[in-house]
């Protein structure tokens, strides 16, 4: 009989060796944007008036208030590739609160996001003034591709209020940013409070269907060859100091500086006139807290062709780097780059471009953003383990880890996982063996609007010397096909050190981008949202019984506030929400047999999820 079911299993796993074991999806969450109001972007305001120009540059993830009316584009610099300056509009499916328009009918095709103008007085022009308007458009960047039935639209409103569609564009790969000239040539666009729209129709849930936009012009006095932007302008922000980390504690980069800079540090320029261009950059760099200045050098001068991106370079700096009182404290340095504009006419908001080196508590391969997220195809019977290399230049102690989850439809918040650190790999660097130092079980995945991460705090702090170590994530055997979504940030182009492991064996991983994993070292972290002095008696704990249930069971809290559950089935479907009676007895009748999930909430914290049974 052993021999039987050793031969089914291993038929299956055979036959699931022919799927991708790696998979990406959407982020279906964009954590940045939280959900600004856009009322006051429709408040009166005096008219716009002719040029217009945006590049969307800046710092800010909306869209300007004092030239556009919403707030449903999600303005970047990491959706993109190779834009026009820096910064883009990105149109990805997800609403002002980043969340998908509709979460429910996965295949829904709606009208999504929108960027509309707001109101412009052109009553003074008519159509023999040759007005333009331009911009260039980039699909999928660095998300999903939209797909044929998906398209990106421009619609122009004319007097009596009607908006009629006067451009479209169908859905496709990956493409250059090319621009598009659309004459304004009806006489009843030109009036008081002419407006102009672009909004996306996406398929919700399978894709998030993006577009990028750019450099958007509207002028009199164009023709449809006008497509010079007479502007010399910094594409991305600079590049970080380090060569593999993008982040980590100073402590242990001072202990190698020269092993972990970068040779130097990085940003590109795009000369948007039609003749060649001599540019001069300058770069300079400080301390934040102090203000103390760290490196600054004359001008470097680059030559650069009409329509060309040009990369430019500037040697890290090692010396006069502050020492900090305390070892664990967090160092920012501030990285500049500028250019001296090249005519009077040259747009000014685009010459400057700053990056902050963050050196904090963690080890990081990420940027903070999220393009995509990760997950593995598991093997129903065995359980799936993500693990992401580190190393460290002195001894250290872990404290806790910092994840990025990524949104599932339906919920993954009760899908159970464990995290765990291992100090060797079976069939990585040579090792015969994996060596498990640490794990600790009965974790959740928690989704946050502020920072991103959620911080799990390590009960047990492990010791690790210098020298390489895994943090790893393991979902059970029988929790899903499919696991926890992770953030996965794209614009990661070195190795991603990164392995997986679905049918017992440990692989590298060939999807591009850093797994939003960080492990945190030094002094003692808390679960996000707990404060320390609460650690112990934060979260109400509580006990089930009998559990297996048949019509009731009986929840037991050591809270001394009003109790509320929730009990949700095993794809996160909430069937049950209330108050917890008096008696702390829960009507459990109604439910089918099988196995969910009951969670308590005490004074707005939430308790960590535990299995219930129904007979």
């Amino acid at each position: 009989m052993r021999t039987v079911i050793f031969h089914i299993i291993l038929l299956s796993l055979l036959a699931f060796s022919g799927y991708a074991q790696e998979a990406t999806a959407p982020v279906n969450y964009n954590p940045v944007l939280k959900g600004r109001s856009a009322a006051g972007n429709l408040a009166k305001s005096t008219a716009l008036t002719l040029p217009l120009f945006e590049d969307f540059t800046g710092y800010s993830p909306y869209p300007d208030s004092t030239i556009w009316a919403d707030y449903e584009v999600y303005v970047n610099n990491t959706m993109c590739v190779q834009p026009i300056s820096r910064g883009v509009a990105t149109f990805d499916a997800l609403s002002q609160y980043g969340v998908p328009y509709d979460t429910i009918n996965t295949f829904a095709l709606v009208y999504a996001d929108s960027l509309t103008l707001k109101p412009m007085d052109i009553s003074a022009h008519q159509p023999s003034d040759s007005l333009y308007l331009s911009f260039f458009v980039q699909p999928q960047g660095m998300g999903f591709a939209p797909e044929t039935a998906d398209s990106l639209l421009l619609f122009f409103k004319k007097g009596n209020g009607t908006w009629v569609k006067v451009w479209a564009r169908e859905g496709n790969v990956l493409a250059p940013f090319r621009q598009v000239m659309v004459p304004v040539l009806d006489p009843d666009y030109f009036h008081a409070n002419f407006q102009f729209r672009f909004v996306n129709k996406a398929s919700i849930n399978t894709n998030d269907d993006v577009w990028n936009l750019d450099y958007i012009r509207m002028d009199i006095n164009r023709t449809s060859i006008d497509t010079a932007v007479d502007d010399v302008a910094f594409t991305s922000d600079p590049g970080y100091m380090l060569n593999d980390y993008t982040y980590m504690p100073y402590r242990h980069f001072m202990v190698n500086p020269g092993g972990e800079l970068s040779a130097q540090i990085t940003d590109t320029i795009r000369n948007g006139y039609n003749f060649n261009q001599s540019v001069n950059y300058f770069f300079t760099a400080r301390e934040i807290q102090s203000g103390t200045p760290l490196f600054s050098n004359g001008a470097s001068n680059a030559s650069i062709s009409p329509f060309v991106h040009q990369g430019i370079a500037q040697p890290t700096y090692a010396n006069n780097v502050p020492v900090p009182t305390n070892v664990q404290d967090k160092v920012v340095f501030e990285n500049k780059f500028y250019i001296q504009s090249v005519s009077g006419t040259d747009h000014k908001n685009n010459d400057t471009v700053v990056k902050q080196q963050i050196f904090d508590n963690y080890l990081a391969y990420d940027d903070g953003t999220a393009e995509k997220s990760y997950y593995l195809n598991m093997f129903p019977s065995l359980p799936g383990k993500i693990a992401i290399e580190h190393h460290l230049n002195e001894p250290d102690v872990l404290q806790g880890v910092a994840i990025y989850f990524g949104r599932q439809v339906p919920t993954g918040s009760y899908k159970e996982f464990s995290i765990a650190v291992y100090k060797k790999l079976q069939g990585v660097n040579g090792e015969i063996a994996d060596e498990l130092v640490y794990q600790q079980d009965l974790m959740y995945p928690q989704y946050l609007e502020v920072n991103n991460y959620y911080t799990y705090q390590i009960t047990s702090p492990v010791n690790l010397g210098a020298g390489t170590f895994y943090i790893a994530t393991i979902q059970p055997a029988l929790s899903g096909s499919d696991s926890l979504y992770f953030g996965l940030d794209v614009n990661r182009i070195q190795g991603n050190h990164a392995y997986y492991n679905v049918d017992g064996t440990w692989n590298e991983s060939t999807v591009s981008g850093a797994i939003m994993i960080r492990p945190m070292v030094g002094q003692t972290v808390f679960n996000t949202g707990m404060e320390p002095a609460a650690t112990a008696a934060a979260a109400p704990h509580f006990t089930l019984y009998p559990n297996p249930a048949v019509d009731k069971v009986v929840c037991r809290s050591n809270s001394d506030k009003p109790v509320s559950f929730t009990i949700v089935d095993m794809q996160g479907r909430q069937l049950m929400r209330g108050v917890l009676p008096a008696d702390k007895s829960i009507d459990v009748s109604a439910l089918l047999p099988g196995m969910y999930f009951i969670r308590m909430e005490s004074g707005g914290v939430y308790s960590a999820p535990q299995k219930l049974i129904k007979q």
